[in-house]
């Protein structure tokens, strides 16, 4: 069982010396991942219920930092070696897939391959509307990006020709290290679920019934004569409460859980040490699940 950190980028963690404390400490611990989180703006205003809070409302000021994820990353990657670098998830149908491809190559390339891509359609429609992005067939768009993404990597002179991106006889270089970044599809709707079944390398359910959303994606990468066992499943399990950690790893790993992750607060105050003792008492334990 491998444990990541979410929400890497918040809090002091956000900083530049935070962000290096916070990338090596969790290499050191024995983390295999850190999964950042983003927008791009924050409206003054919004009529769009933020789907994981019981409130709806974004847990966050508007004038909190919020350091770009890719950004942060490539600055985290540069003071680590091993720890895989991921996007928790980075809004899809608000990037530009040919310039994201070329940024993904990149970064994959200075970080000797340790980039993983996990993506969402977004909730925030007046953030779309602050970028001029139409709020409309966003999960096609996103779909169609993945598509794009892939042919850049796949080759050079290449062409794609979609409803939402289209180009012929490009090349885009460096390329990532193994031909591709790959893809976490996060979300917890069915419509994820079987983005995730359909094209995804892993899965994030964000929230809500484990059981049914990883049902959903297997019937669906089975429908596509895809493999889902290779379908990496990550699952925000709580492992800092309760007596027993390791017994509730061990029952999620049983339902298909492949990662765990834990957030980045738990471990603001005294970074290093708390990162250490949590690497010793549970990452070390779980990792012959």
């Amino acid at each position: 069982m491998k444990v990541g950190i979410a929400f890497a980028n918040t809090g002091p963690f956000g900083t530049a010396e935070g962000a290096a404390l916070c990338g090596r400490s969790a290499e050191a611990a024995g983390f295999d991942s850190l999964w950042t989180v983003e927008h791009v703006v924050y409206p003054d205003s919004y009529g769009s219920t933020y789907p994981y809070d019981d409130s709806g409302r974004m847990l966050m000021a508007p004038d909190t930092d919020l350091t770009d994820p890719l950004t942060w990353l490539t600055w985290v990657g540069a003071h680590t070696s091993t720890i895989r670098l991921a996007t928790g998830i980075l809004i899809l149908p608000e990037r530009n897939p040919v310039v994201l491809a070329k940024q993904l190559g990149t970064m994959d390339t200075l970080t000797g391959g340790r980039v993983d891509l996990g993506i969402g359609v977004g909730w925030l429609r007046e953030e779309f509307d602050a970028l001029g992005i139409p709020w409309e067939r966003r999960g096609a768009r996103t779909d169609e990006y993945v598509a794009a993404m892939r042919t850049l990597w796949s080759g050079d002179s290449v062409d794609f020709d979609g409803d939402f991106v289209s180009f012929s006889g490009v090349s885009s270089n460096p390329k990532p290290t193994s031909g591709a970044v790959p893809i976490v599809v996060g979300g917890h709707t069915d419509a994820a679920a079987r983005r995730a079944g359909r094209l995804g390398d892993g899965f994030w359910p964000g929230k809500g019934d484990l059981d049914h959303l990883l049902d959903v994606m297997r019937r669906e990468a089975e429908s596509r004569d895809r493999d889902p066992d290779a379908i990496e499943v990550t699952w925000a399990g709580d492992l800092t409460a309760g007596d027993d950690p390791l017994a509730t790893a061990a029952e999620l790993a049983s339902r298909g859980v492949d990662r765990l992750i834990v957030p980045s607060f738990v471990f603001w105050q005294d970074t290093e040490q708390r990162m250490a003792t949590f690497g010793d008492d549970v990452v070390a334990q779980l990792a012959d699940l």
